[in-house]
């Protein structure tokens, strides 16, 4: 196990506790969804920023702020409109009279936890405006680098694009994203239960911090350490080729997309219990890390699901 010798176990700290832990405290306000718990946390521990991508009332500000909670991070929201400014998200330089000086007053991308709340309800010009921001973990206003918190970590949710009143990300954009995922509907157990005690749901304010913030980053530094062996690293270059190759794909897997690949597997087998990265660890991270990376070269407009599915129908694991 990759806690084994490490860091965090040498202080006593059993890490798959802390993991099992924070996901059990998310799920007591988003019953039934913990496979998408961890894929979430899988993209936070791999430094990596996120996009939740469904319909309205499904659960998409809910896990973003439990999440927050849940590892102890500062959180801020901002709800995307037609009508936002850059400088609604960076910040402003206001004049002060008495001073006779400029005074910065910080945005709220000034935080931890950034949940960008239906980002495609806002122009192309303000989107971009997060872009230097989860790039660089900085922003540059009026000509000034300001440096943004180590632990910054944008979770940005929109409505498909099918819904009114929405404005695509631009492909840029979307490759800064390390993972898109989607909650879905509840399945009918935790459907039941919500229904039935939908009340006794705590208020994610109640929920209590799993680990501390020198705990995420021992974390996020050993979950890299995570072994990969020439075979796994064959494996993920015929999915990488396959995609560059097959003439149902408009464009192949960038080297970013194959580097968050192997990093979200790594994480992913961390998360595990494994010191070293195995075949179903790519496939479990795969859909989330590529699927809005590609593009289908007859429905230019699809969102890569089908593409997905395709690549691993057709990739062996062993050549």
């Amino acid at each position: 196990m990759p806690a084994t010798g490490s860091p965090l176990a040498e202080r006593g700290i059993h890490v798959q506790d802390i993991i099992e832990q924070a996901v059990r405290e998310i799920g007591r306000v988003l019953l039934g969804k913990d496979r998408q718990i961890r894929l979430a946390l899988c993209a936070l521990f791999s430094r990596g920023h996120l996009l939740i991508e469904d319909l309205p009332g499904m659960g998409k500000t809910t896990l973003s702020h439990a999440l927050a909670r849940a590892l102890g991070l500062e959180f801020a929201r901002v709800e995307f409109t037609r009508d936002m400014l850059p400088g609604d998200i960076l910040g402003v330089s206001v004049y002060d009279q008495r001073a006779q000086a400029f005074n910065f007053h910080p945005g709220p991308v000034f935080t931890e936890v950034l949940l960008a709340d239906e980002i495609n309800r806002s122009t192309p010009k303000t989107q971009s405006a997060l872009l230097e921001a989860m790039a660089e973990r900085q922003v540059t206003i009026e000509g000034e680098t300001r440096a943004l918190p180590p632990d910054f970590f944008v979770i940005a949710t929109q409505n498909p694009v099918t819904q009114a009143g929405t404005f695509p990300l631009p492909e840029s954009q979307l490759d800064r994203f390390l993972m898109r995922i989607e909650i879905g509907y509840p399945d009918r157990a935790a459907e039941r239960a919500m229904l039935a005690g939908g009340a006794g749901t705590p208020p994610i304010d109640a929920l209590k911090a799993a680990l501390s913030r020198e705990q995420l980053r021992g974390i996020q530094h050993e979950a890299q350490q995570v072994g990969t062996a020439d075979m796994l690293l064959d494996y993920v270059q015929r999915l990488i080729e396959y995609t560059r190759s097959a003439p149902e794909f408009a464009h192949g897997l960038s080297p970013r997309g194959a580097l968050a690949l192997v990093n979200s597997a790594r994480t992913w087998a961390y998360m595990e219990g494994r010191a070293h990265v195995v075949p179903e660890d790519v496939q479990a991270v795969l859909p989330a890390v590529v699927a809005h990376r590609l593009r289908s070269t007859t429905d230019f407009t699809g969102d890569g699901r089908a593409l997905v599915q395709r690549l691993l129908a057709d990739v062996d694991i062993f050549d």
